[in-house]
């Protein structure tokens, strides 16, 4: 559910709860004169939203006041997930801290707003979904001072008792390296513990917001491994920012050290000209050798296609057939 959609990309909104915020986190810099490498490849058309479950879905959203990953970060799977009456919920609203260079959510402080039932409106619009397997991810929240883990868990431990056969998994910020934060989290029950990468190492300062770090995510993911070693663990690249096959591997090989059982590797898509342009298109055989490569490191399962992204078709993960692609 988008905030107010009329607003330029780059321009200063205020959001519905008076947080002074940037339509689509980046303002018009250097790179919004850059285009990308080339046009988007034959593999990359998407279906445009439509249909009875498409809307079933818009409405239990709107209904219940809840917010998106797949509205706010413009997924180009929106209309085959919506469609088949699944969608990534996003909570803690949709105004994040941080502003990575390569995300379409706004940016700003909401200054330690947080709406107190939506934990009861995200285990409402589970059950009225009927999902079996359902991805919570959120914003960021540095303006709270748990980074807002005790509210994360609060939307996990409600759809576990509206919904108790529904499985959790959660796409988490990275709580600025705070252990007792992400097992605030890992404590409320979870099938799937995620928190992305997003890049290599070399590019990350590029990509990521300063306060974001490659270390700190890779420390987050081992320790969760450790906190609680029965849930699985999980990260994404994406490519087509600059890296290297050689990168990749190294990549790959640091989530290894650090006990990752799932990773996702999808195209990157800019998704307006203020967020970095796309270097290069990743054909259909190059992310089919990346997923190989991955399974031969030891990846109990490696997902890897131009549309993948981290929480696609994400109750499929363990069918060991790269999500039906």
């Amino acid at each position: 559910m988008s905030s107010q959609p009329h607003v330029p990309d780059g321009s200063k909104y205020i959001s519905p709860q008076g947080t002074r915020a940037i339509k689509s986190g980046i303002k018009p810099n250097a790179n919004s004169s850059i285009p990308d490498v080339d046009r988007k490849p034959p593999w990359l058309r998407i279906k445009l939203p439509s249909g009875a479950a498409y809307e079933s879905v818009h409405d239990i959203v709107r209904t219940h006041k809840l917010n998106t990953v797949c509205a706010e970060s413009r997924c180009p799977n929106i209309a085959e997930c919506w469609s088949n009456g699944t969608a990534t919920l996003m909570v803690m609203g949709a105004v994040c801290t941080r502003a990575c260079k390569f995300c379409a959510v706004a940016t700003g402080n909401p200054r330690g707003w947080l709406d107190p039932e939506e934990p009861a409106h995200v285990a409402d619009a589970v059950a009225l979904m009927g999902l079996k397997y359902v991805v919570l991810t959120s914003v960021d929240r540095d303006d709270l001072p748990d980074g807002g883990a005790g509210h994360y868990a609060a939307c996990i431990r409600a759809i576990h008792a509206r919904c108790p056969d529904t499985a959790v998994e959660a796409l988490t910020p990275d709580f600025s390296g705070v252990e007792a934060h992400v097992a605030t989290v890992l404590d409320a029950g979870l099938a799937v513990f995620a928190q992305n990468l997003e890049t290599v190492e070399r590019l990350t300062h590029a990509v990521r917001d300063p306060r974001a770090g490659y270390r700190q995510t890779l420390d987050v993911l081992a320790f969760a491994k450790r906190h609680a070693p029965a849930t699985l663990t999980k990260t994404s690249l994406m490519l087509g920012l600059g890296e290297t096959d050689a990168e990749i591997e190294q990549a790959l090989d640091d989530m290894r050290a650090a006990n990752v059982d799932i990773v996702t590797l999808g195209q990157y898509m800019r998704p307006s000209k203020h967020h970095l342009p796309v270097q290069r298109f990743v054909t259909p055989e190059e992310f089919r050798g990346y997923r190989e490569l991955a399974l031969a490191k030891g990846f109990r399962e490696a997902v890897a296609g131009a549309l993948v992204r981290s929480s696609y078709r994400a109750e499929r993960v363990l069918e060991g057939n790269n999500l039906g692609l």
